[in-house]
């Protein structure tokens, strides 16, 4: 039922301004202009990219049985969430995730760390050979680079680490059942880590309701290991470039960089020959991402203020309406206003 809530609070927050398929390029991480502009203007970055690997036959699956519980009601296309829906939703509390800091690479973090308790505990029974449970070469070289430069011979590695996951997991704020799903999950000399399928069956729910609690149990674990390098020496190595200060998509970040050395977005254009559409797209997920941003380079205080009254007046957030109420704005600049404009007039 976890999913359902995930879902449905979602459709509660894009009722009426998009399509039914929005909260699944949003859940997927999907790098599009519409997605990430969306995470903006309607706050919904704790939901971004924590399901990269749902499918789509599985989403469709989920809104069928939306439908069929009468929690919304679609009609071409659009869709509408009833009272009984809005009745489901008061009976959870927000979910503690961080998606778009972590961008799905609390996975990786879990993937080192699943590989290092896997190679101590074999070392400690002194079997040196055995089938890794992470099969990705880059996670293993860098398992084997972290071993060595921390003596893992010793014993004292594993010994230590143990306690540091012991203190800092007792730290994180979260249910207990999704700290035992994350440990669930590892894999020891003779003990395999739990499969979903299993986890499912073990707390009697779905197995994406196990993800979300191992998902956000990952998160707010990251969120207490990130800031205490000295308390975790450990545990913060495996989470290294987990987290970016600042995460943009990749050609974002190049155009970034010209727009803080002073260029213009005519001039960014020409120097990546790219469309200025692209450009602005970009100068938008940063403005997303950086709270200093700059938008009155690009639009007036009191055209802000106006777009917000707009956005009150006609219960939208749709840039197509509010462009024919404020047609002397851009859609560039209305998106500006969308993602960050409270921030700037507050």
């Amino acid at each position: 039922m976890l999913f359902q809530y995930l879902v449905l609070d979602i459709l509660k927050i894009l009722e009426n301004e998009r399509t039914i398929s929005s909260p699944y390029h949003l859940l997927k991480g999907k790098r599009s202009g519409q997605t990430i502009q969306d995470v903006g203007i309607f706050h919904l970055h704790p939901y971004f990219g924590i399901f990269p690997k749902l499918s789509r036959k599985k989403y469709d699956e989920e809104i069928q049985k939306l439908v069929e519980s009468q929690l919304i009601q679609i009609t071409d296309n659009s869709f509408h969430v009833t009272p009984k829906g809005i009745q489901f939703l008061r009976q959870y509390e927000p979910l503690p995730l961080n998606g778009w800091q972590y961008r799905g690479n609390e996975h990786l973090f879990f993937s080192r760390l699943s590989l290092i308790v896997q190679s101590l505990s074999h070392a400690r029974e002194k079997v040196m050979a055995f089938s890794p449970i992470q099969k990705d070469e880059e996670i293993q070289h860098w398992v084997r680079h972290f071993l060595l430069k921390n003596d893992y011979k010793s014993g004292l590695l594993g010994h230590n680490l143990y306690d540091e996951i012991l203190q800092s997991l007792g730290k994180v704020q979260i249910k207990e059942q999704a700290k035992e799903i994350v440990v669930k999950r590892l894999t020891g000399y003779q003990m395999p880590g739990f499969t979903w399928e299993q986890l499912g069956m073990e707390y009697q729910m779905p197995e994406l309701d196990a993800q979300i609690l191992y998902v956000a149990c990952l998160h707010q674990w990251l969120n207490e290991i990130l800031p205490n390098r000295l308390q975790y020496p450990y545990l913060h190595q495996m989470s290294e470039h987990i987290r970016a200060d600042i995460p943009l998509t990749g050609s974002a970040y190049h155009t970034a960089l010209l727009f803080k050395q002073g260029y213009s977005i005519e001039q960014i254009c020409r120097m990546r020959k790219l469309k200025q559409s692209t450009i602005e797209d970009h100068i938008v997920e940063l403005a997303i991402n950086d709270p200093a941003f700059p938008i009155e380079k690009f639009i007036s205080k009191e055209d802000i203020q106006q777009v917000l009254v707009a956005t009150e007046d006609y219960d939208t957030k749709k840039l197509k309406v509010l462009r024919e109420v404020l047609p002397h704005l851009s859609y560039f600049q209305l998106r500006l206003a969308l993602v960050r404009g409270e921030n700037v007039c507050n």
